[in-house]
């Protein structure tokens, strides 16, 4: 069984209300499609973060694969080990995309699931974090903004049944502050979290947290930049640290764990290369007593599904995951079962999604006419 031939697309989809981070606002998601076809006609999906650049740098990459075997992905990857030195996340991205085609290829050639494929489940279904921005309560601000949020929190934990809720907070740390207060008076019994993206300095993120350590939050994700900054923070602040952007390479593992740096490590299929290299972080954590999360970079459905495969066949992703799916207007895959704040894990073979060709060919017509999405 051979690989004979790789089509890649540029997809943009629309969110339902726009997002808001301490960096963007967007109001929809780019995000590069490959499929891969073998000579008996077996056709195999991936789906990665980005557009334009990471598409072009997977045609290239993909090329090398016309005339192999999709179960000869060790090979692949080790002949192309430095591409992510040179193209740094654009060359992960790239290779994650083809790297979740493969799998599928593999999955549908014997019959079995992504999930059965890299250990077997431990579990069924996925809880994902309700992701709350500054842009749920629009032209609100001071405490009308905090309250205001508040009440939206609740009412979408209500609606959804969602365990955990994660706060996008912005470069105002007194309101973030205060929003996570308001948070909290609102869902007393949630999992609260709040992601500034390393919008804060360090001593902010000290004052912030120290002010913070009262909410029992699950964690405070990236609140200053570095390994350096983070472990400053964490000697002071007893609440849990999490990073999505000061561990996102593998030589950064042991500097984060030597200084104490964090407490749990954000994952992502396509900002880490691929299944295998996600699962293999996964051993890291779980070696050195680290908390683990997934980080959701704009999953459509291709890519979500390979999120949850690796979840449910990895014991220490225990948490409720980040995931952006149910922010969508649309997908290019028959809809995802989402139930009560849960995602369940599809059990056909290879990911277990349908992919619709017509789907992707509108939304690459999108992309045609509007270019990548950047905010």
């Amino acid at each position: 069984m051979k690989i004979t031939d790789v089509d890649v697309r540029v997809v943009n989809l629309p969110l339902t209300n726009p997002f808001t981070s301490s960096f963007e606002t967007k109001t929809g998601e780019t995000r590069t499609v490959v499929r891969l076809r073998t000579d008996t006609g077996v056709e195999g999906w991936g789906e990665t973060m980005w557009g334009r650049p990471v598409a072009e740098l997977a045609r290239k990459l993909g090329a090398e694969l016309v005339g192999a075997s999709p179960f000869a992905l060790e090979a692949f990857h080790r002949r192309h080990h430095m591409v992510p030195f040179f193209h740094g996340y654009l060359g992960y991205a790239a290779l994650a995309a083809l790297d979740v085609a493969c799998w599928d290829l593999m999955g549908k050639i014997t019959g079995q699931s992504v999930t059965d494929l890299i250990g077997g489940p431990v579990r069924d279904e996925v809880p994902i974090t309700a992701l709350i921005t500054r842009a749920d309560a629009p032209g609100a601000t001071g405490r009308d903004l905090a309250q205001g949020l508040g009440e939206h929190a609740a009412k979408v934990v209500a609606e959804g049944g969602f365990t955990a809720v994660k706060l996008k907070g912005t470069k105002d740390v007194r309101g973030d502050v205060e929003i996570m207060r308001e948070l909290r008076r609102a869902l007393p019994d949630v999992e609260l979290r709040v992601d500034p993206n390393a919008a804060w300095s360090v001593p902010d993120s000290i004052r912030a947290g120290l002010s913070l350590e009262e909410l029992d939050l699950e964690y405070l994700e990236d609140p200053c930049a570095g390994i350096e900054g983070m472990a400053q923070v964490r000697a002071k602040v007893r609440i849990p640290l999490c990073t999505n952007m000061c561990v996102v390479r593998f030589e950064e593992f042991a500097p984060a764990v030597r200084l104490g740096a964090v407490d749990v490590i954000h994952g992502d299929v396509y900002k880490w290369g691929g299944i295998s290299a996600t699962k293999a972080l996964a051993a890291h954590c779980e070696t050195f007593g680290l908390g683990m999360n997934l980080h959701s970079g704009g999953e459509l459905g291709i890519a979500t599904a390979a999120h949850l495969a690796v979840v449910a066949s990895t014991p220490v992703l225990s948490r409720a995951i980040d995931s952006m799916y149910y922010l969508h207007e649309d997908d290019i895959v028959e809809p995802l079962e989402l139930a009560d704040g849960r995602l369940k894990v599809p059990t056909g073979p290879g990911l277990g999604v349908t992919v619709d060709e017509e789907k992707v060919a509108y939304y690459a017509k999108r992309n045609e006419e509007e270019g990548d999405l950047t905010g």
